[in-house]
């Protein structure tokens, strides 16, 4: 499909966070040409070398990388706010496991159009999704790829495959990782990645399928080491942790990002760092269920590669990146009672250069630098909270919230502006949400003020 180029652009910032080689630059510039980084300096030094070009921004603020979320289910997009006393099996049995049933492609869509639309308001430019549900004759999955294409965002989507205690037949999972595979080959800015539920929750036969397309793809979206009963079942069970257990069924032997790594013992980080396994920490989901703390100052000690992930809209239950990092910083120090545990460079880091290099895909995005994809996220000194900025990335940390976040761009193409979407009308989009929803929650039976009784 083409597309037209985006304008060249100069972007300005008083500080601009490469997090790259180029560290930071004060009053510095982003020279963006065709949607790539043409050049990161001084802003008189690119203003001097193009002065043809446009400028966006007014030399104020913070510049950044795209944010990257490594880990995510939108398929819990119309269910937020719901569930937040049970812990994760709980949850499973009384919040999503009701809904899969009923998830449609539809749903698919609005609930990636909504929850994607939050994503971006707060700087998030890429997400990597694991879309969970009951497969039918009619794929569903490929309601991501589409509303990902409508707002403008990147896209590592995998399909979370499970078939028991179902059980599911095989044929359906497979028919619906292909269709997932075609809708991203054919999209701008989605690859497919294939994807696992959970070691516990899979059969031998599905284990062994997703190791054959692990072989044939190259690279893994899976939950590890989440909650202390997987480890223990996955040992009465398989007779090995999941880790162990993964890397024995070949599981591990592509690209592989997993999500939370929660209890860790030494053997399983060995296997992380051996098979460059990447860890996606997902902070607030992980204290929202109850499932403890990810080692993550470890993890980094030891040479594992920690991005960030949002998780989903039913155990987050925001989707905002800005909440997120500000809780990674704050969930270590106080875990450790040591406020070195982790810095505000540190998660900025993690969510930027740390989110790209845990999907592979830091040759093209995660840092500002020439060539790379000009994926910029600008938040000017505009509002209290970003007044008086003594530390450009405390301040990004510790301070800015989705209302700070002015300007979004994927490629070079705008998908925020001024605060607001551009690829969704999202008044237009939330009465047909809210029906959607209505529906989802009375078909499956939640404990939700939406839910409608059903008369005889």
């Amino acid at each position: 499909m083409d597309h037209d180029l985006p304008p060249d652009i100069l972007v300005r910032a008083r500080h601009v966070l490469t997090c790259g080689p180029a560290g930071e630059l004060r009053d510095g510039a982003v020279l963006v040409r065709g949607g790539r980084i043409a050049a990161v300096d001084a802003f008189e030094r690119l203003r001097a070398a193009a002065p043809d070009v446009g400028v966006v921004g007014d030399g104020s603020g913070i510049l950044v990388p795209g944010f990257v979320s490594c880990h995510g289910h939108f398929s819990e997009g119309l269910v937020s706010g719901i569930g937040e006393t049970h812990t994760l099996w709980e949850w499973f049995a009384q919040v999503v496991g009701p809904i899969e049933p009923h998830i449609t492609r539809e749903i698919a869509l609005v609930g990636t159009l909504l929850r994607g639309a939050e994503m971006a308001l707060s700087g998030v430019t890429t997400v990597a999704d694991m879309f969970c549900f009951a497969p039918r004759a009619e794929p569903v999955t490929p309601g991501v790829v589409d509303g990902l294409e409508r707002l403008g965002l990147r896209g590592d989507v995998s399909f979370g495959a499970a078939d028991t205690p179902g059980p599911r037949p095989l044929a359906p999972i497979l028919a619906e990782h292909e269709a997932l595979a075609a809708a991203a080959a054919a999209s701008r800015r989605s690859r497919f990645r294939v994807g696992l539920a959970t070691v516990p929750e899979s059969s031998d036969d599905l284990v062994a399928a997703t190791a054959r397309l692990v072989a044939d793809t190259g690279r893994l979206h899976v939950h590890l080491h989440e909650v202390r009963e997987e480890v223990t079942q996955c040992r009465v069970t398989r007779g090995a942790a999941a880790i162990a257990y993964a890397e024995r069924a070949g599981l591990l032997d592509g690209q592989t990002v997993a999500a939370h790594c929660v209890w860790l013992d030494d053997d399983d980080i060995a296997v992380l760092r051996r098979r460059d396994v990447a860890v996606a920490h997902n902070p607030v989901s992980n204290m929202v269920l109850a499932s403890g703390v990810c080692p993550v100052p470890r993890l980094r000690r030891e040479g594992v590669t920690v991005g960030l992930g949002l998780d989903g809209p039913a155990s987050n239950d925001s989707q905002d990146m800005l909440g997120t990092m500000k809780t990674a910083a704050l969930l270590q120090k106080v875990h450790h009672l040591q406020a070195t545990a982790i810095t505000a460079r540190d998660v900025v880091r993690m969510a930027t250069i740390g989110g790209a290099t845990a999907l592979g895909m830091a040759a093209e995005i995660g840092s500002l630098e020439p060539g790379k994809a000009a994926d910029l996220v600008w938040l000017p000194e505009h509002s209290p909270s970003l007044a008086n900025i003594h530390d450009p990335y405390q301040k990004l940390v510790y301070c800015a919230s989705v209302r700070d976040v002015a300007r979004v761009w994927v490629d070079g193409e705008p998908v925020v502006v001024d605060g607001r979407v551009t690829g969704v009308d999202v008044p237009a989009l939330l009465p047909r949400a809210r029906e959607l929803a209505t529906r989802l929650a009375t078909d499956a039976g939640l404990d939700s003020a939406l839910a409608t009784r059903v008369v005889d």
